[in-house]
């Protein structure tokens, strides 16, 4: 039996979501945009405080799996395709590649092993969906396109100084540090934390393909509703609708 494709553990009120493809770099396919999707809607419901993403393995992700990609990969993007109510920090080494670099922009924190390696090469491969756009309301912007247009690796170092990444670590030990920055954070006020992140997201820009992600996924809520199926249901009845809200 295949092993999941990441892994989901609470621990004192942190949730660690582990990608867990290291025989693959963690490349994205469907079944790890699936469940890293479901791994947000599930921090959210949870008592979990704050949210930690790292892997297992050398390398963070080599970006999406070319033999089985993701089907709807801005679905699965923390604060794109869910939005988070509580914070979130990478944990990275290794390759950081492609979606990978979304997943870490759309996080409140980030650490890194200082032989991580940032490389956007959509450019190269002719094909995009555009979500790495917002990277440019969060690094100088001559970075943000020389990462997105030249497709070329940039090191840990670099992303720490341009500000992607917060603290740089040894090889190893990436996950340790953004545990205490993790419970550093799940012992301020959840209240303050909240309205926070809620602000800081009303001022960030956001790209086209991020806003639209928010309307498809909101329309697509809606359609796939309890409500939705109980009006058509009603309708075909002739019958006055029972709405719940869900």
């Amino acid at each position: 039996m295949a092993e999941a494709p990441l892994t989901y553990e609470s621990r004192d009120g942190i949730a660690i979501v582990t990608l867990n493809r290291p025989e693959k770099r963690n490349a994205i396919n469907n079944d790890m945009a699936l469940s890293l999707r479901e791994a947000w809607l599930r921090l959210n419901s949870s008592d979990d405080r704050v949210g930690v993403i790292t892997h297992s393995g050398a390398h963070f992700t080599g970006g999406a799996d070319i033999k089985g990609p993701p089907e709807d990969f801005p679905a699965c993007v923390p604060n794109v395709g869910v939005k988070l109510q509580k914070p979130l920090i990478a944990a990275v080494g290794g390759w950081v590649v492609g979606g990978g670099v979304v997943i870490v922009q759309m996080c409140d924190l980030c650490v890194a092993a200082d032989d991580a390696r940032f490389m956007f090469p959509e450019a190269k491969v002719g094909f995009t969906g555009a979500v790495i756009a917002g990277l440019a309301a969060r690094i100088p912007h001559k970075v943000a396109m020389e990462l997105m247009l030249l497709g070329e690796e940039i090191g840990a170092q670099r992303m720490y100084e341009v500000g992607l990444v917060n603290k740089l670590t040894q090889p190893g030990g990436q996950l340790d540090a953004a545990l205490d920055y993790a419970r550093r954070l799940a012992d301020n006020a959840p209240l303050v934390i909240e309205v926070l992140r809620e602000f800081v997201g009303h001022v960030m820009p956001k790209g086209p393909s991020e806003l639209a992600t928010y309307g498809r996924l909101a329309i697509k809520g809606v359609r796939q509703s309890e409500d939705a199926k109980e009006g058509i249901a009603a309708f075909k009845e002739k019958r006055k609708a029972t709405f719940k809200g869900r």
